[in-house]
């Protein structure tokens, strides 16, 4: 009887363990699913500041090649500016674990 009952005991808890890393899984690829997001975004405020910073007293007549450059280019600078931070932060961190 006892026997039984540890069995199905251990059994619930294996269950419960197969849940909670599908869980896992599923946190980790919606938190992926966010990062792709925020990239996105960023992407998209780069170019529309880009292109407002181009259309301010600007003829109607553009060049679309200039203003692609000019994106990508800010682009770059959003890119490494990031890094930055990011060595930054990884700087902080081990300067405050040593």
């Amino acid at each position: 009887q006892n026997e039984k009952e540890l069995q199905d005991v251990v059994k619930q808890q294996e269950e419960k363990m197969l849940q909670l890393i599908d869980k896992s899984g599923e946190v980790t690829r919606l938190k992926g699913e966010v990062s792709q997001l925020k990239r996105s975004l960023q992407r998209a405020e780069t170019e529309a500041k880009v292109l407002w910073e181009e259309m301010r007293g600007k003829e109607p007549k553009v060049d679309t090649a200039y203003v692609q450059e000019r994106v990508l280019l800010r682009q770059e600078m959003d890119k490494l500016r990031l890094l930055l931070l990011e060595k930054e932060d990884e700087n902080v961190l081990l300067s405050d674990k040593y």
